[in-house]
């Protein structure tokens, strides 16, 4: 099993920055593909950044320009910076990562982190 912890978020003015991480522990388990996902209230789960293993991003477009995700593998933790924040970025933000069992490379397992809270005020 894989766990998801994240940390960051709260309520930041409109203009402003904010940051989020999260840390995925779990032995016997490589950290392929993780992704920000945000769900704001009465709307579906969308998908904000993701970064391969190897680092690649990939934004969707309300984020492009304005968030930064990054990662650092040898903590298995990604990041997400998010800067010119908007009222319409409030939402509830999840990690997302797909790990692999080590024994089984082929296997690809989906994992979910709680949620962390983020209030972009006017």
């Amino acid at each position: 099993q894989v766990q998801l912890v994240e940390s960051g978020g709260g309520l930041v003015q409109a203009g402003g920055s904010l940051g989020l991480s999260c840390t995925a522990s779990g032995r016997g388990f490589t950290i392929n593909v993780m992704a920000w996902y945000r769900q704001a209230p009465g709307k579906q789960r969308e998908l904000v950044a993701s970064i391969t293993s190897r680092g690649r991003p990939n934004y969707a477009d309300p984020a492009k320009g304005r968030f930064s995700i990054s990662r650092d593998n040898a903590e298995n933790t990604e990041y997400l910076k998010m800067n010119s924040l908007k009222p319409g970025d409030t939402a509830v933000y999840y990690c997302y990562a797909v790990a692999s069992p080590v024994s089984q490379a082929n296997y690809n397992y989906q994992y979910w982190g709680q949620g962390t809270q983020v209030t972009v005020a006017t």
